[in-house]
């Protein structure tokens, strides 16, 4: 199967009861994008790069799973300041969604430096990243995290095999900041760990 992969930042705002999606978008392959959200009815609020293609990534499912991940296009410092004068009208009560790895050309620790930004404005963040891009921003208290069960692994230097190994991986992630920690388990579903200490299991 053939996916078109972008990393947007989203913004929920319950005062307008909408979602919104932010980032950065170039080329033919960008037009689709945006179009594609559109049609589903999603309020769109992209950067439009002059160079460049948002790119695409090929999986290819079967015994053993290949994955060809195009270049994204590059992000230079213009851009990047376009994102944070619209995240600027973000406020408290609004959630935030950040997705993906960093695109080409922004700093490493831009997920860092939009939750630093925000503190003051108590907006809830929940952020879907991975190694230290995930750890780094553990200390502004996320109001969710979600790795999957490998990359939860990974974090901590081991395979984890059995519920009580993802609990207790989940709850050293608490320990460091994050407030509700969401492991999704391919096909054995999903496990949440809330802020309560409360433990939820779905089936996929």
């Amino acid at each position: 199967s053939a996916e078109v992969s972008f990393s947007p930042v989203s913004a929920v705002s319950s005062k307008l009861l909408s979602v919104f999606l932010l980032g950065f978008l170039a080329g033919f392959t960008g037009d689709a994008v945006e179009n594609a959200l559109q049609r589903k009815g999603l309020r769109t609020d992209f950067i439009r790069l002059q160079n460049g293609m948002t790119r695409i990534n090929v999986k290819i499912r079967g015994a053993c799973e290949t994955e060809i991940n195009g270049k994204g296009p590059d992000i230079g410092p213009a851009a990047l300041a376009l994102l944070y004068k619209k995240l600027d009208a973000v406020t408290g009560g609004d959630d935030l969604v950040l997705a993906g790895s960093i695109p080409a050309g922004m700093p490493g620790d831009i997920y860092e430096k939009i939750m630093a930004a925000l503190q003051e404005k108590k907006v809830r963040v929940t952020v879907d990243a991975t190694g230290d891009l995930l750890l780094n921003v553990l200390k502004y208290r996320p109001f969710l995290i979600k790795p999957n069960q490998h990359e939860l692994g990974e974090l901590f230097g081991r395979t984890l095999k059995t519920g009580d190994d993802i609990r207790a991986c989940a709850a050293k992630l608490q320990d460091k900041g994050a407030r509700n920690v969401l492991v999704s388990m391919a096909g054995d579903g999903a496990l949440l760990k809330t802020q309560d200490g409360s433990i939820y299991k779905s089936p996929a």
